[in-house]
């Protein structure tokens, strides 16, 4: 643990990885989405009304739609691990020399060699929880989802894909002088700011560089709503009818 200068003990402060990719898939979705749809229907010429009236659709079905997949998904990532966890428990319980092997392994991948294995193996058996808690950990690969983080991720993902999804409607909302032209340049602007935003503020709680990042997160993003105003376009050039 680390301490202050005159010694006194300080908690340190960790990112929870399960925020973070909650955050980014939420936000970056509803921005991505809502972009691409502003863009096509105004590739297609149609006016403000059309443009907020199917954007504030898509930003209420689509931020609880994924509210309710992160809700799902967690869940099921819960009932996997605690599914396994009995499993194992089992194992133990009835097939405790194969299990004892699969520690050995464990601890021979970790580079302990000859009685430094079985030192650690006798102790490992002495804690049946910390055993078990190794071989969720190490054999299966599986992390613990706590009851409350379907709720907590559902909660994330929900108001992260309506902020994002708010970004490129703004101009289209406040901007009423402005020509449909001058507002999907805007919303362009604002969505790539955002996007940047995104991808800096992953590498500074992970690792990597920040502009890359950054970078990264921004094309990819322009490049779906590129793709939404390229079906619009080309929908007002082929069939002019149907828009």
């Amino acid at each position: 643990m680390a301490t202050t200068p005159s010694g006194s003990p300080v908690r340190e402060t960790h990112a929870e990885p399960g925020f973070l990719s909650d955050f980014i898939l939420g936000s970056q979705d509803g921005l991505v989405n809502v972009l691409g749809i502003v863009l096509g229907l105004a590739a297609t010429g149609q006016g403000r009304f059309i443009i907020v009236v199917a954007a504030a659709a898509a930003l209420a079905a689509e931020s609880v739609s994924m509210g309710a997949v992160a809700y799902t998904s967690t869940r099921a990532r819960r009932q996997l691990y605690l599914a396994e966890r009995q499993r194992e428990v089992w194992e133990m319980e009835h097939v405790p020399a194969m299990e004892k092997q699969e520690i050995r392994e464990i601890l021979r991948d970790w580079d302990f060699e000859g009685d430094e294995v079985e030192s650690m193996l006798d102790q490992i058996l002495a804690k049946p929880k910390m055993m078990l808690d190794l071989m969720m950990a190490f054999e299966l690969h599986l992390s613990p989802v706590h009851e409350s983080q379907p709720g907590r991720s559902a909660s994330v993902v929900f108001l992260a894909t309506l902020v994002g999804s708010i970004i490129p409607l703004l101009p289209f909302l406040f901007g009423v002088e402005l020509s449909i032209m001058d507002a999907g340049i805007i919303a362009i602007a604002l969505s790539a700011v955002v996007l940047f935003l995104v991808g800096w503020y992953e590498a500074r709680t992970t690792v990597g560089s920040v502009w890359e990042s950054g970078i990264r997160m921004l094309l990819i993003g322009l490049g779906a709503g590129a793709a939404g105003f390229l079906a619009g376009y080309f929908l007002n050039v082929f069939a002019p009818g149907m828009a």
